[in-house]
């Protein structure tokens, strides 16, 4: 008897996937006749124990406003759980997490397991180690692609066994995306026993012993996939603002109603599945005579997020530039001191500063914001390497997403994709078109509020007297510029070209691609592309 129970034994493993529409892994194990079933998630301390050493309060992986959404996605999928008659069980892992999921299938007699695959390097290890153990164990595994609109692994076999490297090349082999799973259900098997195990209740910031944070700002985005669904179906019920929607526009000083959708870290998390908004925005499209098209549109965003997933699959060392096949090798200068200025806000340059310090406070800013201080870092200003203001904006960003981030510093520091170094975004003039009087720049660095609107965005060129007037004096309270921006930015397309010229990926540039794919005309990613359409539509519209 005892045998026959424990064959009725199923457990969820929630990982990304925070929710509970469209999750075929959830949906496969209600249907799977198992009588009792372990809905399970384990903080992970890779990602949460504190680091006094951070720049900011956090882990060394994560600061606290992502911190702060990952529980709240918790605390929501939880209740979602428990009107459905189950529960979330949080599980605390000591050092290792596969390890905690291993002891928990032995100790509960699991015998199916259901998870959501991912395709993070960290993620395959975890759940190989995870799948190793439940197979010689006997224990059945089930896992779906729900993260992503397409199967990676099959977009990369279709491609002959290498990820495309175009996002034209990605539409024309994707073709359209699996349906939602759409049935609503009303109830789920109970939760078996537990036995001693320690279950937590969802932890507090505070609890899990960062410090002290009461200063810190909490951000205006709340976790979970009520919020998600309730911030998607606000979206979209301005039907034409949908239809026209083009990447590229939008005012990134914007940020007390933000001009795009702040989905992205509901998308991360996995608090919204991406096939049925993508399904959603259909349904608008549908009821409308002309919409916008990818890849400006809003599902052309979808597809550039499944792009850039289906390349770091198929890439190995993608998150470097060494050992990178498809990255250029640029000499990036080491300067410890410009790069803090940088990471902490404090360039002098009030544009890149306000957008540093709105990513530190609310882990988000707006896609062409982060263009600014990526361009800045990089190939612009500083020279410095990308792999450093990465790990920034991964430690900091509530949408931090691996395949994404990297993919797009990559991209914006003219290592891979996109390749016109000498388009550089102005520290002074770029802000200045969006928020000539500098609201943006009064919200996020208040020593600047009273400074002029003909000096704030170049505070440095204002007379002594301004400044004590606008109680803010420069090289006092508030740093003189750590480059001119015209002389760096000179010196950075010069090093650069010298790069590109000694690159072996720019004396063949077929190297690493698809020997599978049809010719082309240059487009985008080339050097002599700027006339190209094609890339005027292009140049700033990667996923967010």
């Amino acid at each position: 008897m005892e045998a026959a129970t424990a064959a009725t034994a199923a457990m969820v493993w929630f990982r990304k996937g925070l929710r509970v529409h469209d999750n075929p892994a959830l949906d496969a194990a209600r249907r799977c006749g198992a009588g009792r079933l372990y809905p399970v998630f384990v903080l992970d301390p890779r990602y949460l124990r504190p680091d006094p050493a951070a720049a900011s309060p956090g882990s060394a992986r994560a600061g606290v406003a992502r911190v702060r959404f990952l529980l709240e996605s918790l605390g929501d999928l939880d209740a979602r759980l428990r009107r459905l008659g189950s529960r979330l069980l949080l599980l605390r892992a000591r050092d290792d997490v596969a390890d905690a999921v291993c002891a928990a299938l032995k100790d509960w007699n699991i015998g199916k397991l259901f998870f959501e695959s991912d395709t993070e390097p960290y993620a395959l290890a975890r759940d190989k180690k995870v799948t190793d153990f439940a197979m010689a164990s006997g224990i059945e595994v089930f896992t779906s692609v729900s993260h992503t609109l397409f199967d990676p692994a099959e977009i990369i076999n279709k491609n002959g066994g290498r990820p495309p490297l175009t996002y034209q090349s990605f539409i024309a082999i994707a073709g359209e995306p699996p349906e939602p799973v759409m049935e609503e259900y009303y109830e789920l098997p109970p939760v078996g026993d537990t036995g001693e195990y320690e279950l937590l209740p969802v932890p507090t910031v505070e609890e899990l012993g960062y410090g002290d944070i009461s200063q810190e700002e909490i951000p205006p985005f709340r976790g979970g996939e009520t919020e998600a669904l309730r911030r998607m179906k606000e979206s979209l019920q301005d039907k034409e603002w949908v239809a026209k929607f083009e990447k590229p526009k939008g005012d990134p000083s914007a940020f007390l109603k933000p001009a795009t959708t702040v989905l992205s870290p509901y998308l991360k998390f996995g608090c919204l599945s991406s096939r049925y908004f993508y399904h959603c925005i259909q349904d608008v499209y549908r009821s409308v005579r002309n919409y916008s098209k990818p890849p400006v549109s809003l599902t052309g965003q979808l597809l550039w997020r499944d792009f850039f997933y289906t390349v770091s699959f198929g890439t190995p060392n993608f998150d470097q530039m060494k050992g990178n096949k498809i990255c250029k090798q640029i000499p990036w200068s080491e300067n410890e001191e410009l790069f803090v200025a940088w990471r902490d806000g404090r360039t002098g340059y009030p544009w890149i500063d306000a957008i540093m310090i709105q990513l530190r406070k609310w882990g988000w800013m707006h896609h062409l914001a982060r263009h600014s201080v990526a361009c800045f870092l990089t190939r612009g200003d500083l020279l410095i390497h990308w792999e450093k203001g990465r790990d920034v904006f991964e430690r900091l960003l509530i949408d931090s997403d691996w395949s994404i981030n990297n993919g797009n510093w990559l991209w914006l520091s003219c290592s891979s994709f996109f390749y016109q170094y000498h388009r550089i975004y102005s520290p002074i003039t770029f802000g200045k078109k969006y928020d000539p009087n500098g609201n943006y720049i009064r919200h996020f660095i208040p020593v600047l509020k009273d400074m002029p609107r003909e000096y704030i965005y170049e505070p440095w060129t204002a007379p002594l007297s301004i400044q004590k007037k606008a109680k803010c004096i420069i090289g006092k309270d508030y740093p003189k510029p750590v480059v001119d921006h015209e002389t760096a930015s000179k010196e950075c397309r010069k090093r650069m070209g010298e790069a590109y010229a000694s690159s072996r990926l720019d004396a063949n540039p077929s190297k690493g691609k698809p020997s599978n794919l049809p010719r082309r005309k240059k487009s985008y990613g080339d050097q002599d592309a700027s006339n190209s359409s094609v890339a005027k539509l292009l140049k700033s519209s990667r996923a967010e």
